[in-house]
């Protein structure tokens, strides 16, 4: 065992993709693998027991998902989860993952992992980030693709997702309207209706609609009528 070296925790319920991490952990000198889990709630137990430095997580594993790993354990390693469903990405760094490895993936593409958990431990602490959701992951065409929250002149609600209206058009995200409102900045966005949240940045003209409620105008010419709730905290803005 390398001086220093990570200690390291394999959560995986597939026999060869195990043995396969496995070897890479045991081939990796920056690392010692301390245990393995085939199960969620194994996993959960190793990780309080052994309180080890990294996680390699599967996503989906029998009796309690990589997520819910996370969220039952009291240790929390850097976690890099381990899948062959890319659409959960989005869920992982929600959770801070370090790294998301796609199946089948080879040496070359773990030890970039490595090195990515490596630099961010090694890194002195900083200042805790700013609160408010800055970026934010969504799929289009089989991929996942940043979207920078500056971007989006409206947010729409669609039951348990979100449209997100931007001026190269909309793209739709995995998250409800009221989970998303709670993680952005309330100086820039605005719930003006139960379904729609505004970009200030974005208004180009707020006008009377009628004789309680405002809509809420555009650059690209679109409108959202405000509710008389929503109208009134846009008066309130304006004084």
């Amino acid at each position: 065992m390398s001086p220093g070296a990570l200690r390291t925790v394999v959560a995986e319920d597939e026999p060869l993709a195990r043995q396969r991490l496995r070897r890479f952990v045991e081939r990796d000198p920056r690392l010692v693998l301390v245990g393995e889990a085939e199960s969620g709630t194994a996993a959960v137990e190793l990780i309080d027991r052994l309180a080890p430095d990294l996680v390699f997580l599967d996503v989906q594993m029998p009796e309690c998902t990589g997520l819910e790993v996370l969220e039952r354990a009291a240790h929390r390693p850097a976690p890099v989860f381990t899948t062959a469903y890319p659409e959960y990405a989005l869920r992982a760094f929600e959770v801070e993952a370090y790294d998301y490895l796609v199946k089948p993936f080879g040496w070359t593409r773990f030890q970039a992992a490595v090195d990515r958990v490596a630099r961010r431990l090694a890194a002195p602490p900083t200042p805790a980030p700013a609160p408010y959701l800055e970026r934010l992951f969504v799929r289009r065409r089989g991929e996942l693709v940043p979207v920078s929250m500056r971007d989006v002149h409206r947010i729409e609600g669609a039951g348990d997702y979100v449209l997100l209206c931007t001026q190269a058009g909309q793209l739709l995200a995995d998250m409800s309207l009221n989970e998303l409102e709670r993680r952005l900045d309330p100086a820039c966005f605005r719930r003006v209706h139960r379904a729609h949240i505004v970009n200030l940045d974005h208004v180009s003209a707020i006008r009377q609609y009628d004789e309680r409620r405002l809509a809420v105008r555009f650059a690209d010419g679109s409108e959202v009528v405000a509710s008389r709730a929503g109208s009134q905290s846009l008066r309130g803005m304006l004084r």
